[in-house]
């Protein structure tokens, strides 16, 4: 019965990818499917960014966190202490962690155990990673009171999250084509409570374009940013993310000299076509040589320039090449970089000016 059952939903989740579902709304749907099998009361599924093992958006089930529990939600997720953390996950490339897994030690210094769930009346927590091709590209917390999850539960999400994972890397892809966020580079200040306490006009502007999404997801996501800086060493943290409209901003947060203490500054500018070339490489599942040729394609150097830099022969480039043309589905040099750099009006130059390369 569980293994029809997670062949059922893994065909529905190739059904919503074929769809053309963004990240987010593919996120909610599967939400609801995998709630059919494996209950919770709260959950919330993320989509990491791939280079940076940062969320770069949230979705919530049917009940949401109380508001005032979010900044320890991200807080935690950030801190370098904390166990199970989506990045550590990841990193590590664990699929499923179950906090009654964890040592007597971890569970002790479990920030969102002890400040969150258990003030909540919720004591059991599974997170699952969504992997394709060993490539993490999203994450799903579940926390629910009572029984924990079931060997059968874990062995049911285990089955689907292959198949989550590489229907959230199309989802991406697919974001990913619609190139920069509009708008001039805009400034939010959060305070050590998390809560905002400067936003310039064109931030309020991605505010509003952020919780078309979801309500909240603007406020969630600064937390998070807040949160990630004051855990880093350095101060700073970086993180991508996309508006309603399929839109990328950059996100850059570091702390504020000379202002209050803990305060964090974030700057939110549109992404350049530079900044989503390194997603869209993962995202076709090109290989790092095959990844080395694409920048070279994208600066303007022909085939023997290619092969000089790389130090392989004309054939090998064009072999590469090949490849690369079926895994991202063009047939051209300016096709290949019309669909990398799709905010860059020379990507659409012409085959012929492409001829010499």
């Amino acid at each position: 019965m569980w293994d029809e059952r997670a062949s059922r939903l893994r065909r529905e989740i190739t059904q919503l990818a074929a769809a053309g579902l963004g990240a987010s709304e593919l996120h909610a749907a599967a939400i609801e499917l995998v709630g059919r099998t494996v209950s919770s009361e709260l959950t919330c599924w993320a989509t990491i960014d791939p280079e940076t093992r940062v969320i770069s958006s949230m979705v919530s089930g049917e009940n949401r966190i109380p508001p005032e529990y979010e900044p320890r939600l991200a807080e935690a997720e950030y801190s370098s202490d904390e166990p199970h953390s989506f990045a550590t996950l990841a990193r590590d490339g664990v699929t499923l962690a179950r906090l009654s897994e964890l040592s007597a030690a971890d569970r002790r210094r479990s920030t969102r155990l002890h400040t969150i769930w258990r003030p909540l009346g919720l004591d059991e927590e599974l997170r699952v990673m969504f992997r394709a091709d060993g490539v993490c590209w999203g994450a799903a917390g579940m926390v629910r009171a009572g029984a924990d999850f079931t060997a059968r539960e874990t062995d049911f999400l285990t089955a689907v999250a292959p198949a989550i994972g590489s229907a959230t890397r199309l989802a991406v892809r697919a974001e990913a084509r619609g190139g920069a966020g509009p708008g001039r580079p805009a400034v939010v200040i959060i305070g050590s409570d998390g809560r905002l306490q400067g936003v310039t006009p064109d931030a309020r502007e991605w505010q509003d374009r952020l919780e078309a999404i979801a309500p909240g997801r603007f406020r969630v996501m600064m937390q998070v940013m807040a949160s990630g800086s004051r855990s880093s060493e350095s101060g700073y943290f970086r993180a991508r993310l996309r508006d309603a409209d399929g839109q990328w901003a950059i996100l850059q947060a570091s702390t504020l000299l000379g202002g209050e203490d803990h305060q964090v500054a974030v700057a939110i500018e549109p992404v350049t076509g530079d900044q989503l070339v390194g997603l869209m490489l993962v995202a076709y599942e090109l290989s790092p040589r095959e990844r080395e040729i694409c920048r070279e394609v994208i600066g303007g150097h022909p085939t023997t320039e290619i092969a000089n830099h790389l130090f392989i022969s004309v054939h090998t480039v064009q072999d590469h090449l090949k490849s690369v043309f079926a895994k991202v589905g063009v047939r051209s040099r300016g096709e290949l970089v019309a669909r990398l750099r799709p905010d860059n009006p020379e990507a659409f130059t012409t085959d012929r000016q492409f001829a010499r390369l």
